[in-house]
């Protein structure tokens, strides 16, 4: 490979990678400002519903901005199989949001993770062990640790 064609791939690859950190920057701007704007009728929570979406857009925007100052991306934009799972990723998480109402917040996270871990190699009776557990512990911490309300979802509530 030359060096110029090694070098256009550099520039590809560090543009593409601004490209999606800018677009997270503003994704996790958006999701702070609708985060913002969460009410709720009665405070017996001194921090309401709105801390956790807005705690995320700014950790989001702090690694965004990290990874804009970043020097240079040398790792190629993602092709083939990769470029497919990672395409799978949002559209998981797309599903477990449009599952959270309907199914719970247990049964959500349990697809997220499953589905996740299965996409990325993990063998399915795993991939399901795993997304078990987590989806468990989630519950846990968010319910009864952090006193959190959760969506229970059809079937169990």
């Amino acid at each position: 490979m030359t060096e110029k064609s090694m070098s256009d791939k550099t520039k590809t690859a560090s543009r593409a990678g601004r490209i999606g950190g800018v677009c997270l920057l503003l994704l996790a701007v958006a999701y702070g400002i609708g985060g913002s704007r969460i009410e709720y009728a009665f405070a017996s929570d001194p921090l309401g519903p709105r801390v956790i979406p807005v705690m995320l857009a700014i950790i989001l925007a702090v690694l965004c901005l990290f990874h804009l100052r970043k020097p240079g991306l040398t790792e190629p934009f993602p092709t083939g199989s990769l470029l497919l799972k990672t395409l799978a990723v949002p559209a998981f998480i797309i599903v477990a949001v449009l599952l959270l109402e309907p199914l719970g917040f247990a049964v959500s996270i349990f697809v997220l993770t499953a589905g996740i871990g299965w996409i990325f190699g993990a063998p399915l009776r795993k991939a399901l062990i795993g997304a078990a557990g987590h989806a468990l512990l989630w519950w846990f911490v968010f319910s009864y640790l952090l006193d959190v309300y959760l969506p229970k979802g059809a079937l169990f509530g």
